[in-house]
């Protein structure tokens, strides 16, 4: 997940256009294709600091952020806290 497809050579390797693919994904799943992989990084983010002892700039990068920043403001956005917060609170 921290490499996903493009959405353009997915629709193409299910055969259809990338417009019917994100109408499609919205209405099966209730969010868009790109939400809905964020939010699959960030619980394997969240696995990674209940199971691991990698600190949160590693665990960022190894679910595909770059920015530990915007890694954090999605992990707090999903979860409600900090990946630090987390961490303390699940006594890791």
């Amino acid at each position: 997940m921290s490499h996903p497809p493009s959405l353009l050579n997915l629709a193409e390797e299910i055969g259809l256009n990338d417009f019917k693919l994100k109408r499609g994904f919205r209405e099966v799943f209730g969010t868009t294709v790109l939400g809905y992989v964020q939010s699959l990084r960030l619980e394997q983010a969240q696995q990674l600091l209940r199971g691991t002892n990698l600190t949160v700039a590693e665990i960022a990068s190894q679910v595909g952020y770059e920015s530990i920043t915007h890694f954090r403001h999605l992990f707090k956005r999903q979860f409600g806290i900090t990946p630090r917060e987390y961490r303390q609170q699940k006594g890791l």
